[in-house]
């Protein structure tokens, strides 16, 4: 991904009143999930829970699903091991995503 324009990290947020309204859903292709939870264009999503229950394995199916169309996704490993982040890279990588 190429831009030519630049932002800083930290600028505060506008007021919700000026925000535009999440009006377009994204289908993350996890039925199950687009059924009971759906997940708005330009929405951020905490994916959260124990151990071992596939928090990783729904966030990288649900951006692998996006691929082909014009949807940016960032994936934030917060507190992840260096192997499984890279796990992580190697899986998407794969997908051409």
């Amino acid at each position: 991904m190429g831009t030519t324009e630049t932002r800083p990290v930290e600028t505060v947020a506008p007021n919700v009143v000026v925000r535009k309204s999440v009006d377009t859903p994204v289908q993350t292709g996890i039925k199950s999930i687009d059924a009971m939870i759906p997940i708005g264009r330009g929405q951020r999503e905490l994916i959260i829970g124990d151990r071992s229950t596939g928090k990783t394995a729904i966030a990288i199916d649900s951006i692998i699903n996006q691929k082909g169309g014009d949807l940016i996704c960032i994936y934030v490993a917060v507190g992840q091991k260096q192997s499984k982040v890279a796990q992580v890279v190697g899986t998407l990588e794969e997908n051409e995503r």
